[in-house]
């Protein structure tokens, strides 16, 4: 598990600038690739998968802006664990104190398991100027968590992170029976990975996760540690409803013994 440098753009990588040159399944999105990247005529890559997945800017530019509202300022190390094509991240590296000039975290690691998804996400935060802000990582998060928890002499000492000052935001694949089609989504059929699955990894460190909009939120409830509240937040663009993120504080100690 290493930090690795800019990723070179490969034929998965796409800036499409013609409706002809994009798949059919991708087109609906493409035609709202402004709402998605309000500057993608900048020269934003994707790759086709990333269609399906990537959050607006303007809803990860909020969501930074709520971490920073809700999680304690004592936490200074974020990381994206499913980085995608960069949104989340490059909000996140933009974030700023109540001062405006102070980047609110002092270190953002991201993290994504596709080689082609990560060379568009270090591209598309060159285009801000965010690149070199970023603690970029090839590899699977949960695996990263798992080391960083247990044995973190094995890694790099920039990843080697304080796991006290550390907040963790989710974005994870949404793919699962009913996720397009169910008036209330069952949070234990999304696949890859399902709510205990992610909460399993994540309970012992504050964390972020970006699900659908219809989440059950019964399911969502029962994340909250005892004497402690879960906030959900719909966030929308144009009016519409995108996503929920629930943050979730972490469980103690003491409580996480009793859950395994």
């Amino acid at each position: 598990m290493k930090r690795v440098s800019q990723l070179p753009l490969t034929n998965e990588c796409h800036h499409w600038t013609r409706l002809n040159e994009v798949p059919v399944e991708v087109q609906k999105y493409w035609h709202q690739r402004y709402t998605i990247f309000p500057y993608y005529d900048e020269g934003f890559y994707m790759t086709r998968d990333a269609w399906f997945g990537v959050t607006p800017e303007p809803v990860a530019n909020q969501i930074a802006r709520d971490l920073d509202s809700i999680i304690s300022p004592s936490k200074t190390i974020v990381i994206d664990l499913f980085a995608g094509v960069g949104a989340n991240a490059i909000s996140l590296a933009r974030s700023t104190t109540e001062d405006g000039s102070t980047p609110r975290w002092d270190t953002v690691i991201a993290i994504e398991l596709d080689a082609a998804t990560l060379a568009c996400a270090q591209y598309n935060a060159s285009l801000y100027g965010m690149a070199d802000d970023i603690i970029w990582v090839l590899g699977d998060s949960f695996k990263y968590l798992e080391i960083l928890c247990n044995s973190p002499e094995k890694l790099q000492e920039a990843l080697r992170v304080d796991v006290d000052s550390t907040v963790l935001f989710a974005s994870p694949p949404w793919g699962g029976p009913g996720y397009t089609t169910d008036e209330v989504f069952d949070l234990n059929t999304m696949e890859p990975y399902n709510l205990a699955k992610l909460h399993g990894a994540y309970k012992t460190m504050e964390h972020a996760l970006y699900l659908p909009r219809t989440s059950d939120l019964r399911q969502i409830a029962k994340l909250a540690p005892d004497d402690a509240k879960v906030e959900v937040v719909q966030y929308c663009v144009q009016g519409a409803s995108k996503a929920m993120v629930t943050y979730i504080p972490a469980t103690k100690d003491e409580d996480a013994d009793l859950e395994t």
